[in-house]
């Protein structure tokens, strides 16, 4: 039975240390390859990006080489962030006019090409309720209760192993 426990808890336990570093990297490292990473907060842009994704921004891509049906990020007049797609380029007035896939209008107010933070490129599902909530207060706890739980995944087979030489 113990040898079974102990296979359980590190089976366990390399899962958890796996999806732990997986959504790391999924959120730190292409950061530092040029991407800046947005949390998906609406359903605006149903099917392409899920509530509670995260969308992979290309901040290098000019706006001269965006063209219609282009997924961007770009920074709304309130300073909010959004991700929409492009309907039309207006070179002359410099200025793109979007619209989310699931809105039935386009967005009122054209954006400028020096409000583009650039395009989307690929999203995760799921992820961005970490990225969102890490920096909370219940998000802490998670993250420290995950801790918590990889650790005793780790320690169970280890004290059940110095119960066994005791005997």
């Amino acid at each position: 039975m113990r040898k079974l426990i102990c296979k359980i808890c590190n089976i366990l336990s390399g899962v958890v240390f796996v999806i732990v570093i997986a959504t790391c990297v999924a959120l730190i490292l292409p950061r530092f390859i040029g991407f800046d990473i947005f949390t998906v907060l609406s359903g605006s842009m149903e099917p392409t990006y899920h509530v509670g994704a995260v969308v992979y921004i290309d901040k290098k891509v000019d706006a001269g080489e965006i063209k219609e049906k282009d997924p961007i990020a770009f920074h709304l007049a309130s300073g909010e962030i959004a991700t929409h797609r492009v309907v039309k380029v207006d070179k002359d007035k410099q200025q793109f006019i979007t619209k989310g896939d699931a809105n039935n209008a386009v967005d009122i107010e054209p954006i400028p090409f020096n409000r583009l933070i650039g395009k989307a490129v690929f999203t995760i599902p799921y992820i961005g309720y970490v990225s969102a909530n890490i920096r909370t207060t219940k998000g802490i706890l998670a993250c420290t209760g995950c801790v918590v739980i990889v650790i005793l995944l780790y320690a169970i087979p280890l004290l059940l192993d110095d119960k066994k030489e005791e005997a």
